[in-house]
């Protein structure tokens, strides 16, 4: 008699085994980043089970979470049981993930230190690879008015409009600025493009009362301040 082909699918797994059971009954905490990705894709494919799929996909990259994040649809298609709808979904999931950490620094309101200014931006723009500048505006409690994307280029370097950055500046009310903005490359050493930016917006603020407090480069896990290092 020729045996039934064994389901991997999570519905006929007992229900200590399942995943969102197991969510249900013990909480989201309970469950391994695999079992959380499980949950979304909902199946694996013939040979393994979706929790299965998922710690082989966290295997890849080392169990981290940053990591996943960064991989294209593409390469997520590249594991058997990912499809384009699954993969979409992951990135979907990651990238809300991702701001939703930028959204918590920024419920702080109010800049502290250099540290407080690489803890709203890092989740921004501290893996990308390309890079991107942005401006922090305060008012005069150096609380968070806004936060303004003013270029975005390759991973040689990207170009500021000192006149559109003290545009905003008026428009908004700020009193304070912090430029920042994110190396690829990992390095943390101001380039001398960095220092003549800096010292050209800090020089086109004055002239309006307006200071420019500090400026950060930001890596994925790292950053360096202009004012801590006394640039300013």
């Amino acid at each position: 008699m020729q045996e039934k082909p064994t389901s991997f699918s999570i519905k006929n797994w007992s229900q200590d085994d399942q995943p969102r059971e197991k969510l249900l009954y013990k909480g989201k905490e309970a469950l391994s980043d695999a079992e959380l990705v499980a949950i979304l894709i909902g199946s694996g494919n013939k040979e393994e089970s979706a929790v299965a799929l998922c710690k082989r996909i966290f295997a890849s990259v080392n169990n981290n979470l940053s990591e996943l994040g960064k991989l294209s649809l593409a390469q997520l298609m590249e594991f058997k049981g990912i499809g384009e709808a699954k993969a979409i979904t992951i990135a979907a999931a990651l990238e809300l993930g991702r701001r939703r950490r930028g959204e918590e620094a920024l419920e702080k309101n109010k800049i502290r230190s250099s540290n407080s200014v690489f803890e709203v931006m890092q989740p921004i723009i501290g893996e990308l690879e390309h890079e991107e500048f942005w401006i922090i505006f305060l008012n005069n409690s150096n609380k968070v008015i806004q936060k303004k994307q003013l270029s975005k280029g390759g991973i040689t370097g990207t170009l500021v409009d000192v006149r559109l950055v003290l545009k905003n500046a008026l428009e908004v009310g700020a009193t304070g600025l912090i430029l920042t903005h994110n190396h690829p490359s990992g390095t943390l050493k101001p380039s001398e493009v960095d220092k003549q930016i800096t010292y050209k917006l800090k020089t086109a603020s004055e002239s309006l009362d307006i200071k420019v407090l500090d400026h950060l480069i930001i890596t994925e896990k790292a950053y360096f301040s202009f004012a801590d290092e006394g640039l300013l």
